[in-house]
C-alpha cells in the first residue's frame, strides 16, 4: 500500500451496534457474465432521490445505447438514457417496488446493442467540469441509496474534505457485486478515485473493505502500487471486521476517521465524501469511454435460482429475464427480492425492471420465505443493544402503537436507517423495520399537517 504523505488509520475505530449475519458469499468467485440482449427494456424515469425525469422521445423515435430519454431541470436528479438501441414503443405509467407510479420509456430492442455517435469521453480536469460529467452521466449512488453523485461532489462553499471514503464493505449477505467489481474493474476505480481527489483537491483516500474478501483486497493494493498517478500515493486501505452494517454511511465514517455524523448533517459537515465502489469503478468507466449508466453488475441468488451468478445487466431488463439468464427458478419462488436479505424490498412478481440501484436480485424457495412467529416482546433490550444509531426500537414500537407522535420524536425515529439489526436480533421475532418505517411515516405526517 502507497501512502506517500497522508495518514491513514492502522485499525477501525470502534463502532456501536450491528449483527452477526451469515455471509452466504455464494458468487462471490463467480465473474461476471454480460447478460444477453433482453427483448424489451423499461426504463422508469425515477431511479434516483430527488425530482423524477421526464421522457424526452416519443413512441416510434429510434434510440441508440446512450441516448437520453428522461431529464429533469431539478437540481437533485439524474438523466435516464437508452440501455439498448431499438425503437420506442410506448410511454406508459409503472409502479415501483415502494409503490408509487410514474411513467416509464420502452423500448422494443434490434439486438445490435449499438452505441450512440453523441457518447464520447468527457473533458474534466477541474470540480465543475467533473460535476457537469457526472451528472450528465446519470450516475447515482450505486450501493443502493441512489442519491445523485453529481450532488453529492458538488461540495458547498466553506465545507472543507480531508477523506474520501471507498465503501468496499458489502456486508448484506448473498450480494458479491461490489466484490466482483473490486476484483475486475480495478483500474477504473482508481481511475474514478484519483479524479475525484485530484478535482476536489481531497488530501486522503481510504478503501474501507471488510477481512473476508481477500482476493478483493490483493487486487485493489495492487493497483495502487502499480499505479503512476500521484493520487495513488495517497489513497490507503483499512480492513474492517465482518460484521453488518459497516457499510452503512454513518457506520463506515465512524469506523475510519471516529467522527460523528450527527442527524441530518451531511458528510462533508465532518470532512468526508462517501463513494460506493461501484460508483467509482463507473465513473473511471466513464471517463475512458464517455458512455453513461446503461448498464448494472447483479448478484443473482437465492434457493429459488437454478445458476447462481453475478450478471451485468442492461438497466430496464425485467427481473424475469435476468433470472431466465441464470437457468430460471429451480422451484417454486416464496419470495422474490431487490438487494439483499436485510434492506432489501420484497417484489409481487419478477416483470418489475432493474434500475440504476438494484444490486442484487434474490429468489427463494418456499420452505426459506416461511417468517417465524411474531411472539410477545420479552424486555431483553437486544433490539437496543445492538442498534448502531443508539435507539430504543421497543419505545419507539409502544410509541407507534399509541400513536404518540411526541414520544417518536423524543425517541428520534427518523435517526433510524432501517438496517434491520433489533429484528434480527430479537428474540420474539418483532417486525421492528416495519415499526420505524411507520413511525417515521407518522412524524412525517404530523409535520406536514403543521
Amino acid at each position: 500500500m502507497n501512502s506517500g504523505s497522508a495518514s491513514f488509520p492502522k485499525r477501525p475505530h470502534p463502532t456501536r451496534g450491528g449483527a452477526s449475519v451469515p455471509h452466504r458469499k455464494n458468487t462471490a468467485d463467480c465473474r461476471s457474465e454480460i447478460m444477453r440482449c433482453p427483448e424489451t427494456v423499461v426504463l422508469p424515469m425515477k431511479q434516483h432521490i430527488g425530482a423524477p425525469c421526464v421522457p424526452c422521445v416519443k413512441a416510434g423515435n429510434a434510440v441508440a445505447i446512450g441516448d437520453v430519454v428522461g431529464k429533469s431541470g431539478a437540481y437533485v436528479s439524474a438523466p435516464i438514457h437508452a440501455s439498448v438501441s431499438g425503437t420506442v414503443t410506448k410511454i406508459i405509467p409503472v409502479k415501483l417496488a415502494d409503490g408509487s407510479v410514474c411513467d416509464a420509456v420502452v423500448i422494443q430492442s434490434d439486438g445490435q446493442m449499438r452505441v450512440s455517435k453523441s457518447v464520447r469521453p468527457p473533458r474534466v480536469t477541474n470540480k465543475a467540469e467533473l460535476v457537469a460529467a457526472v451528472r450528465e452521466s446519470g450516475l447515482v449512488g450505486l450501493g443502493g441509496a441512489g442519491f445523485p453523485t453529481s450532488v453529492k461532489l458538488d461540495v458547498p462553499e466553506g465545507c472543507t474534505v480531508d477523506t474520501l471514503l471507498v465503501n468496499c464493505a458489502e456486508c448484506e449477505p448473498y450480494i458479491t457485486s461490489d466484490h466482483r467489481a473490486a476484483v475486475e474493474d480495478t483500474e477504473d476505480i482508481l481511475r474514478g478515485l484519483e479524479t475525484v481527489m485530484r478535482c476536489e483537491s481531497i488530501p486522503r483516500a481510504i478503501m474501507a473493505i471488510e477481512r473476508n474478501k481477500p482476493d478483493a483486497i490483493r487486487a485493489l493494493d495492487d493497483a495502487i502500487r502499480k499505479s503512476s498517478e500521484p493520487e495513488s500515493r495517497r489513497v490507503g486501505m483499512l480492513k474492517l471486521k465482518a460484521k453488518y452494517p459497516q457499510g452503512d454511511e454513518k457506520v463506515l465514517i465512524k469506523a475510519c476517521t471516529g467522527r460523528t455524523l450527527p442527524p441530518g448533517r451531511l458528510p462533508c459537515d465532518v470532512g468526508c465524501l462517501v463513494m460506493n465502489i461501484s460508483s467509482a469503478a463507473f465513473l473511471g468507466s466513464f471517463l475512458r469511454t464517455g458512455i453513461p449508466l446503461v448498464k448494472k453488475r447483479v448478484t443473482v441468488d437465492g434457493s429459488a435460482v437454478s445458476s447462481p451468478k453475478n450478471l451485468i445487466v442492461p438497466i430496464g431488463a425485467s427481473v424475469r429475464d435476468v433470472i431466465a439468464c441464470c437457468g430460471g427458478y429451480c422451484e417454486p419462488c416464496g419470495k422474490l427480492m431487490y438487494g439483499g436479505p436485510m434492506m432489501g424490498v420484497a417484489l409481487p412478481n419478477d416483470t418489475f425492471p432493474i434500475i440504476k440501484q438494484n444490486n442484487a436480485i434474490l429468489a427463494f424457495g418456499r420452505e426459506d420465505s416461511v417468517l417465524p412467529r411474531t411472539t410477545a416482546c420479552i424486555r431483553c433490550g437486544r433490539c437496543a443493544a445492538h442498534c448502531p444509531m443508539h435507539l430504543m426500537p421497543a419505545a419507539v414500537e409502544a410509541a407507534v402503537r399509541t400513536k404518540d407522535i411526541a414520544s417518536l420524536k423524543k425517541h428520534g425515529v427518523t435517526v433510524c436507517f432501517e438496517c434491520g439489526s433489533c429484528a434480527y436480533s430479537c428474540p420474539a421475532h418483532r417486525q421492528l423495520v416495519q415499526v420505524m418505517r411507520l413511525g417515521k411515516a407518522m412524524v412525517r405526517e404530523s409535520q406536514s399537517a403543521e
